[in-house]
């Protein structure tokens, strides 16, 4: 076997052959910039040549030190000994010196030039080596003139001989074994190899080009030593790729291995230059075979340079892993996005600078996510939340929290992820992208693999950067061989179009499928199809939670504004945490837009913080989310405008299928002119996919849920503003209007949506079904007559007592329900029943008002459609029983008007319509006043008064129905317009007289207390003695205006009519009962109106009543309050006594039958009364 033979050549050849290459490339860079630096050097040479003089003169010099005196120090300093006479020079650790040292007898001369030496790494292991080898290296040896001088004796020596030099002969010798010298690096020149040792040899490269000349020349000893020294000639290459490609390093274990290189170097060296100094050469052969020292320091050097090989491979595989995978990492970026990772990474540093990990710490806790991460196989999670709600926030807390808990488990589990926005980071092809490249990034052995399969799929003609289902099939394959666990993140995923959306949720199911170990966390806002596509994922909702805005408020506030006092800092936080409604980016906006006014007064923030204003970028935003769902279509911009506009104006959520219905209504143009030709239009799966990211989280699971609603009041507050007032179908953001403009262009926009949304529930409630069909079956009325309560006919039952706290929903929840749709009345009814008359009441401009004839045959009075939407109208939710009652036989077209209409519709309808028609109740006017009384706007009333029919009013009925409601309760009678009112009486003073109701409405009127009307009528009588006439006229068998007052128990009026004039006939009033004023006093028992009446009326206090009963008698048995029968018996008696001698024996025998009768009923009290009056 030859020399070259050895194990593992021509891999060696091999990866010498590669690291050549990749030398090449990698010093090609550094080539300009050593020249430059030997331009500015000239004096300068290479490293060899640099530290020539520097090696062997530091070797004398530590021979030198090696004598008494020396002094070494940790790490190997070397401190100098004192020379008498001489000062000693200290080395600097960081300096190597060239020391130049000339010995004469007993004198040393140390001559010390400081000079920066080479500290490459060959030099500083060859510096070890002969520190290790100490004094058992003849320095002298490794002066470069003796080793040139040495071959030249050798070589004039042998040629007298043999005419061929000992050299060659080992050089032709070796090569007759197949030692392939001409492949190996040697250190010096085969043809001319006294010219490759310099003069002076004493560096490290020139002790190696020594030993090669040595080794060489001394191979034909024998065969053995031969071919290790081919073996050794051979080694001596990886000397020079200690560097690993040119690169500097500090590997601790290549340096050891090359001290003991060196070392053995440098004894083959010395000990080889004894040998040939020693004798002739042919007598040299023979000393090295019979020495023996040569062989063995060959063995030792191969051992310790092998040794040297495997690290030298070894750091060499991991420098061209190195470029290798810097190759890989070029090509693989170029092919795949050189910028995608790095944008994701600023994206998620973003993220998480804005974050608040309090506010996102919910998510640990819920079940879904702990399901999710502790599950052992393949697990997708989905996290849904609004327009704004910190989806994307709450993911990068996911991610880093997955990252913190996955630090410490073995095996480390590995997260890629990717955030999904508008700008085409959503396409499939993005995704699987970075999603690859972050996987190749954590799992660089995949680089090769990927590397491979890539420009094989090229070579077949594909594109895999550019190939979506390439790009899968190679990462779902790679998946499926992975033991490891994996987390792949991706958020946005609404934020994907359609196409792209369908492809990355399927891939995601198929991987989950196939990789055993793979778990994903998705992100979206709660769209239908979205939630359809993640159908049976677990699934965690992001809701608004006030405790975590006001944490998110507190810390934005705090990062933004935090050169506020803390007063002010305050005042922001609680107002923002309250309008906050779980929405951070709106949250983050108004700060941003606080921090940019500069606002810091108390004062001054306060009024900014009352009407906030819609920041502009809030407002792009959703002009653009606008613009994007509805694909700049027109058709899709008309539906959606009209959608938002309901929403923005409705009185509660809608259901989903109330929304289509009122949107394809109000989109139809009078195409649809019945419910089921309008039932053919509605499309509500097309409706909320267009206005998905305006609403809050959807229940697609309940068509009739009522749960449709603006996602947040900013969302509200840019459909007001940027709408047009004629509803064109594109948004118009409003930019430069002043604040006080703009608050007006939102009254004007308010009022076309209203409208809008008015006309769209009055067509409908048109619609020739709503006419045509009762809401209730017989059975559904018997239904209605039966007790609603389902426990009914369980014994030992609670009381079911009405609860003041608890809502109507969960007050009706138990009651039995109907569905209007069963009916046939279509998905609208029950809203347009309700709230139509809400929006009518709002509607006040001409522009926007209903049609009058649309008005009419909506409320005619009589008909089946009013009492049909009326019966809706009372039961809001549904339930059989009414809430309120609402005949709607006492309405009629300007009944409703008064009471939900505008004044401007009340007056069209006064002065246009035909109030004697058909759709009008008989006396359309009192019965709209009467309306207004119970339960309207008082001032109201004057635009009937001042009618053209105003004269219907100018009637008993009318003040009638004042005094009911005035006096109805102490509320009623605070009620503001009741002056207003009473004021028509001046009006009718001359009706009152000719149609001779004057007295029967003040008697009315003291009979309910109502002093502001009995004032006015008495104050108008004094200077109308007909009227004064009408007032105060007696009738027979009336108690009069002062026993109805009584009656009504007002001591008040009872007080005011006595002091008017002319009264007094009114005083001596009985009824057709024989009851006298005291009779009827004697039934409330005031001690007040006693008090009045008793001084004028003592021919009255004996007076009978048709049951023989005095008034002192009546109050002895009257149910009233003991005090105050008491009392009022008192005053009686005092009056009786007033009376005179004339009268004593009436009067004892009056309170003997009072004390008689008091006795009887064990009233004690009422006795000593007595007993004490007694004469």
């Amino acid at each position: 076997m030859s020399a070259s033979a050895v194990p593992g050549d021509s891999f060696r050849q091999r990866l010498r052959e590669r690291v050549n290459r990749f030398r090449r490339k990698s010093n090609s860079s550094s080539k300009n910039a050593e020249s430059s630096s030997r331009s500015r050097n000239p004096g300068s040479g290479d490293g060899s040549s640099n530290a020539l003089a520097v090696t062997a003169n530091y070797l004398a010099y530590r021979q030198n030190l090696d004598g008494p005196g020396q002094t070494t120090v940790a790490g190997g300093d070397v401190v100098e000994p004192e020379v008498e006479g001489e000062t000693p020079i200290p080395l600097p650790p960081s300096l190597d010196l060239q020391v130049n040292v000339s010995v004469d007898g007993s004198n040393l001369d140390i001559a010390v030039e400081a000079t920066k030496v080479p500290s490459d790494l060959w030099t500083a292991a060859y510096r070890d080596a002969v520190d290790s080898l100490g004094k058992d290296i003849d320095i002298a040896i490794l002066k470069g003139h003796n080793v040139a001088e040495l071959f030249k004796q050798l070589e004039k020596m042998d040629k007298d001989t043999t005419q061929e030099s000992v050299f060659l002969r080992g050089v032709k010798y070796l090569q007759s074994l197949r030692v392939p010298l001409e492949r190996f690096k040697l250190a010096l020149d085969l043809a001319s190899p006294l010219t490759s040792i310099e003069p002076t040899t004493a560096t490290v490269f020139g002790v190696v080009k020594g030993v090669t000349a040595l080794a060489i020349s001394l191979s034909t000893a024998d065969l053995e030593l031969a071919k290790k020294i081919g073996e050794m000639l051979e080694q001596l290459a990886y000397i020079d790729d200690c560097d690993t490609l040119g690169q500097r390093t500090n590997k601790e274990d290549i340096h050891k291995a090359l001290v003991l290189v060196y070392r053995k170097l440098l004894e083959f060296y010395n000990t080889a230059f004894e040998i040939l100094t020693s004798s002739s050469v042919k007598l040299a052969m023979k000393m090295v075979l019979s020495d023996g020292r040569l062989p063995d320091i060959v063995s030792d050097f191969l051992r310790h340079a092998d040794l040297l090989r495997k690290l030298v491979e070894k750091a060499t595989w991991e420098i061209v892993e190195d470029v290798r995978a810097m190759l890989y990492d070029h090509e693989i970026a170029s092919w795949l996005g050189n910028g995608k990772m790095s944008r994701q990474s600023h994206h998620h540093a973003y993220l998480q600078e804005i974050r608040v990990d309090k506010a996102c710490e919910f998510l640990l806790a819920d079940a879904a996510f702990i399901k999710w991460y502790h599950g052992v196989d393949s697990q997708q999670l989905a996290i849904l939340g609004d327009m704004g709600s910190g989806k994307s926030i709450a993911m990068s807390f996911l991610i880093d929290e997955l990252r913190r808990r996955n630090e410490h488990e073995l095996p480390q589990p590995k997260i890629c992820y990717h955030y999904c926005q508008n700008d085409g980071t959503g396409q499939p092809i993005y995704v699987f992208s970075v999603l690859i490249l972050s996987l190749l990034e954590q799992l660089p052995g995949l680089k090769k693999t990927f590397f491979e399969w890539y420009k094989r799929t090229m070579a077949s003609g594909t594109e895999p950067a550019t190939n979506f289902k390439t790009l899968e099939e190679w990462l779902q394959n790679t998946l499926a061989t992975l033991d490891r666990p994996l987390i792949f993140v991706i958020d946005g995923l609404d934020e994907c179009d359609r196409l792209s959306r369908n492809r990355l949720v399927k891939s995601m199911r198929n991987m989950t499928e196939n990789a055993p170990r793979l778990k994903i966390l998705l992100s979206s806002r709660p769209e239908e199809e979205i939630l359809e596509q993640l159908n049976g994922l677990d699934k965690i909702a992001m809701g608004s939670d006030p405790a975590r805005d006001r944490l998110i408020v507190e810390r934005t506030v705090e990062t933004r504004l935090c050169y506020l006092s803390d007063d002010v800092k305050e005042l922001v936080i609680h107002i923002l945490s309250r309008s906050a409604q779980g929405s951070p980016i709106w949250t983050r906006m108004i700060v941003e837009v606080i921090e940019v006014r500069a606002i810091k007064a108390i004062g001054p923030m306060r009024a900014f913080l009352k009407r906030i204003p819609q920041p502009r970028q809030l407002s792009e935003l959703y002009a653009n989310l606008f613009s994007r769902y509805t694909s700049d279509d027109p058709e899709n911009q008309r539906l959606a405008s009209t959608a938002l506009g309901i929403l923005a104006v409705t009185r509660r959520p809608l259901s989903i299928l109330e929304l289509a219905w009122a949107v394809a209504l109000g989109a139809s143009h009078d195409t649809a002119s019945t419910v089921d030709a309008l039932a053919d239009l509605v499309d509500h799966q097309r409706i909320m996919s267009l206005i998905q990211p305006f609403v809050a989280h959807v229940d697609f699971g309940d068509m009739t849920k009522r749960q449709v609603k603006l996602a947040h009041q900013s969302v509200k507050e840019f459909i007001i503003a940027s709408w047009a007032p004629d509803w064109s179908s594109k948004p118009s953001l409003v930019t430069s209007t002043p604040p006080p403009a703009l608050e007006t262009v939102a009254q004007q926009h308010t009022q076309s949506l209203e409208g809008h949304l008015l006309a769209t529930c009055i067509r409908y409630l048109l619609l020739p079904e709503i006419n045509q069909i009762n809401l209730f079956s017989e059975e559904r009325l018997a239904i209605e007559e039966l007790p609603q309560d389902p426990e009914l006919f369980k014994e030992n039952r609670e009381p079911n007592d009405y609860d003041h706290y608890c809502s109507w929903e969960v007050w009706e929840a138990s009651m039995v329900h109907y569905d209007p749709t069963e009916r046939g009345f279509g998905g609208l009814f029950v809203y347009a029943s309700c709230h139509w008359i809400e929006h009518f009441s709002i509607v006040t401009s001409e522009s926007h008002l209903p049609r009058l004839n649309d008005v009419e045959l909506l409320c005619q009075a009589g008909s089946t459609r009013l009492h049909n939407w009326t019966a809706q109208n009372c039961r809001p939710d549904c339930a059989i029983k009414p809430r309120f009652e609402f005949d709607s036989a006492l309405y009629d077209p300007l009944s409703i008007a008064c009471l939900y209409g505008s004044e401007a519709i009340i007056q069209r309808i006064l002065e246009n319509s035909d109030l004697d028609g058909h759709a009008f109740l008989p006396r359309p006017l009192l019965g709209a006043a009467d309306q207004i009384i119970k339960y309207g706007d008082l001032p109201r009333l004057r635009l009937l008064w001042a009618s053209r029919a105003g004269h219907q009013l100018y009637t008993m009925d009318f003040f009638q129905s004042v005094l009911r409601q005035w006096s109805r309760s102490p509320s009623e009678k605070r009620r503001g317009g009741w002056e207003m009112v009473f004021s028509f009486l001046d009006d009718v003073y001359e009706t009152m007289i000719k149609e001779r109701w004057g007295h029967t409405l003040l008697r009315l009127a003291a009979t309910t207390g109502c002093m502001p009307m009995i004032r006015r009528l008495m104050e108008a009588a004094q200077h109308q003695p007909q009227l004064r006439a009408e007032l105060l006229e007696v009738s027979q068998s009336d108690h009069g205006l002062i026993g109805a007052a009584v009656l009504g128990n007002h001591a008040d009026v009872v007080g005011y009519l006595l002091e008017q004039r002319g009264i007094e006939a009114h005083l001596q009033c009985r009824n057709a009962s024989g009851e006298n004023v005291l009779h009827l006093a004697s039934r409330h028992c005031n001690p007040a109106i006693f008090q009045q009446l008793v001084p004028l009326l003592k021919d009255s206090l004996y007076q009978k009543d048709q049951q023989g009963d005095t008034a002192l008698i009546r109050i002895v048995v009257s149910s009233s309050a003991s005090q105050n029968r008491w009392e009022s018996a008192r005053i009686l008696l005092s009056g009786l006594a007033a009376c005179g001698a004339d009268k004593g024996e009436c009067l004892l025998s009056e309170q003997q039958e009072a004390l008689r009768i008091a006795t009887r009923l064990g009233d004690s009290e009422m006795c000593r009364l007595f007993d004490h009056a007694s004469p």
